[in-house]
């Protein structure tokens, strides 16, 4: 009876991989949505709590960003010891080991499937966490991406699943750890198909929201259903902002192009050793520190005074400015920071500025500094990302307020475009990925070839034979009614055939051996046989077509067996993908 179970259990699990090899497999991505929501929820959980209590212990009021209010020696010496100890930690570590954040997984989604390992997610937690509380210039967002992805691939990686539905589980995890860490959910989802995935999917859309939904629920269990800022009631007071909205949009993207291009700048000294990078960049950060301690941890603190109007204007253009510079030249240097929350610090405090210029200007017409403080978060988040539509849910989702819909969409698309094609830049993540010597390909037959496993479009009706056969071996192989014969050679399968062809050999060789009067042969050579052979390759059950492709490519092999391993040194053959399967199958999802 336990035997049957565990076999009904083997066969449901088979049937469940089998089906998420395609693009339709709906009800399975959603309960996979589900749990990788949930895992991310508990994981960014874990996060904020390895972050937040040990800065209550250490700083004045037990309160998480109050670095200010630390003397100056010890704002100085702090980020320094925590580069130091960073750059240490990432000297012992291999070279892939040491890469974290947002494009550390969109290089996995790219050239790995999505497949991310558990040291990678160590690496991330444990130096996320010494990045913010030792008072670095950095955000909790980009290592709550990477631990989400991270996560969620593991936990696909662990059930067996097809690559394409790993990278699914990767997007609902960046999409998961966003939602939760700004309560944010909507933008969550936004976030994950605009800047990682780079695509937008009907069948992508149902598993991300309901990962980016559980995730939420996690986190309001526990810090209430308030979003990441205390936003106060906001309305655009008259039309004639409408040209100062522009202004500042035109400003926010020269300062989000100078932002991309000291980060690339930066990047160049990436042949230098990792500590001394990094040690650099603590030693930059302590003049900062010590001038404009703001700038030091998350800042959310700074970006909440200014959304409520508590902060003066020379604090708010120095604060920014300073945030802005310290936080590309650690960036590019190679410090493990986010870089989303230092988007929205830098956002709030230089468009609160450019609302209190406005105030003063015109009095009787400018909105509150805490409207202009959100416009210029999202503007920057938009124009740095180049994701203007993550940016403009980001703030819709903060203010709850649908009044700030049309002037958000002014100036995030303005200032976005101000960034990519005055100065010619492409999204900081992109950048970065090109600095490293890597691309990200999302063209759509790409992408295309990326949703669906060989699984789904393999042919299935195939027979693994031996190379020589008697006649009778090859009769009773032809009364299963195979379409191919996969014939087997010292080192494993070398080549496949039709077997039409085999039973069409038997047929002329009964009847030149009846004319002749003799005995049919022996033995029959499937190499030596007429037939239309093929030369393979094999490919992983779990690959993806675009990795078929690549293995076409790579191998030269006219048709490739799609195998999993079943026990160690043992591979079972599933079915066989031709080149045409593949073209066929995209040119019909395509019509």
């Amino acid at each position: 009876m336990r035997n049957r179970r565990k076999q009904m259990t083997e066969q449901l699990i088979a049937m469940f991989r089998r089906r998420l090899s395609g693009v339709d497999a709906l009800p399975q991505l959603a309960v996979l949505g589900l749990l990788s929501g949930l895992v991310t929820g508990a994981v960014i959980l874990l996060f904020r709590l390895a972050i937040e209590w040990p800065l209550e212990q250490l700083l004045p009021g037990r309160e998480s960003e109050a670095f200010e209010q630390l003397d100056w020696i010890t704002r100085g010496l702090l980020p320094l010891g925590g580069a130091l100890t960073l750059g240490l930690l990432l000297q012992r570590l291999a070279l892939q080991d040491r890469k974290v954040g947002v494009v550390h997984v969109m290089e996995r989604l790219n050239y790995h499937q999505g497949y991310l390992t558990v040291r990678s997610a160590l690496v991330q937690f444990f130096s996320g966490v010494i990045t913010v509380i030792t008072g670095q210039s950095a955000g909790r967002e980009g290592p709550a991406v990477h631990l989400g992805a991270a996560f969620s691939s593991l936990m696909g990686q662990w059930m067996r699943l097809p690559n394409n539905s790993i990278r699914t589980l990767v997007a609902c995890g960046c999409a998961a750890a966003i939602s939760a860490s700004f309560n944010t959910p909507i933008s969550g989802v936004i976030f994950a198909m605009e800047v990682v995935m780079m695509e937008y999917t009907i069948a992508g859309f149902t598993p991300i929201i309901l990962a980016s939904v559980s995730a939420a629920i996690v986190t309001q269990a526990v810090y209430g259903g308030e979003p990441a800022f205390a936003v106060p009631a906001l309305t655009m007071n008259s039309l004639l902002e409408i040209p100062w909205i522009i202004t500042i949009a035109v400003c926010i993207g020269i300062a989000a192009a100078t932002f991309i291009h000291i980060v690339e700048a930066g990047s160049r000294y990436h042949h230098r050793p990792v500590l001394l990078r990094v040690a650099v960049a603590g030693l930059l950060m302590v003049p900062f520190a010590i001038l404009v301690p703001q700038v030091m941890g998350i800042g959310y603190d700074t970006v909440n005074a200014t959304i409520h109007g508590d902060l003066p204007l020379w604090l708010l253009i120095g604060a920014g400015i300073a945030k802005l510079v310290v936080t590309a030249i650690t960036i590019g240097l190679g410090m493990p920071s986010g870089v989303i929350g230092p988007t929205l610090f830098m956002g709030a405090t230089l468009g609160g500025a450019m609302g209190l210029v406005g105030a003063q200007v015109a009095p009787d017409y400018a909105s509150s500094v805490g409207f202009y403080a959100m416009l210029g978060m999202g503007a920057m988040m938009g124009a740095v990302l180049q994701a203007p539509l993550a940016a403009l849910m980001t703030v819709l989702e903060l203010t709850r307020n649908s009044n700030i819909i049309l002037p958000a969409m002014l100036i995030i698309t303005t200032s976005s475009l101000v960034t990519s094609e005055a100065f010619g830049k492409k999204s900081l993540f992109l950048t970065i990925l090109k600095t490293q010597g890597l691309s990200y390909q999302n063209s759509p037959v790409i992408q295309a070839l990326r949703r669906v496993s060989v699984g789904a479009i393999m042919e299935r009706s195939i027979l693994r034979t031996e190379r020589h056969l008697s006649p009778a071996e090859a009769r009773k192989i032809l009364a299963s009614e195979p379409r191919w014969l996969i014939i087997e050679g010292s080192n494993g399968p070398t080549a496949m055939m039709p077997a039409v062809d085999l039973a069409r050999y038997l047929e002329d060789a009964a009847e030149e051996a009846k004319k002749a009067d003799r005995e049919m042969p022996e033995a029959i050579d499937l190499i030596e046989i007429p037939a239309n052979r093929r030369d393979i390759a094999p490919v992983q059950y779990q690959a993806t077509l675009e990795e078929a492709v690549e293995q076409f490519e790579s191998s030269g092999a006219e048709a490739l067996y799609v195998q999993r391993p079943i026990a160690p040194m043992i591979q079972h053959i599933y079915g066989i993908v031709l080149r045409s399967d593949i073209e066929s199958y995209y040119k019909y999802r395509r019509s």
